[in-house]
């Protein structure tokens, strides 16, 4: 089993407590059009910017594989939670983007504005708003889960998979891209 490359850690973990972060700073139903978060647009926009390098490195082969053919059902189910997590990381950004622009919210990251996603609405923004606040909640219970896998494949299996992401780790792991 190899580690990931250290990049792709600090990467792993910064986006961990950006989405911590935007769940503590989001403002939901008609208090958002009045009530918006500066903070939990931004954090979001680097989530999404963040996730964006993170695939194209999976997509290169820069995910460690682990080879064991006794647990292949292990495997299929870390890559469906991984494809879930990877798909509500993209999603919640571009939703929460979306639900703003129906609000007639102005969002802008790091100072620069970005064009709205829809047309202002003067009542609920729709259904797509509604999903991002359901998404938000379901990734913090997902990535919760995603954590307990990992403390048990360390612990119960004893197969060092917590260390392939632990930037503390030992280093006598080697390293994939």
């Amino acid at each position: 089993m190899h580690r990931y490359s250290q990049i792709t850690i600090a990467i792993h973990w910064v986006t961990a407590v950006l989405v911590i972060v935007a769940w503590f700073t989001a403002v939901s139903g008609p208090d958002a059009r009045t009530d918006h978060s500066y903070v939990h647009f931004t954090v979001g926009l680097a989530v999404l910017l963040l996730v964006v390098p993170r695939l194209l490195a999976r997509w290169a082969g820069a995910a460690p594989r682990v080879e064991d053919p006794q647990r292949r059902w292990l495997d299929l189910a870390a890559r469906a939670g991984h494809a879930i997590l990877y798909l509500l990381l993209v999603a919640l950004p571009l939703t929460g983007w979306y639900a703003a622009s129906r609000l007639g919210v102005p969002v802008s990251f790091l100072g620069i504005s970005l064009p709205s996603l829809a047309a202002s609405v003067q009542g609920a923004p729709g259904e797509i708003a509604d999903l991002h606040e359901t998404g938000g909640t379901l990734i913090l219970w997902l990535a919760s889960l995603h954590a307990l896998i990992a403390i048990w494949h360390q612990f119960a299996l004893k197969d060092r998979t917590l260390e392939r992401m632990n930037p503390l780790a030992p280093s006598d792991l080697p390293q994939d891209g």
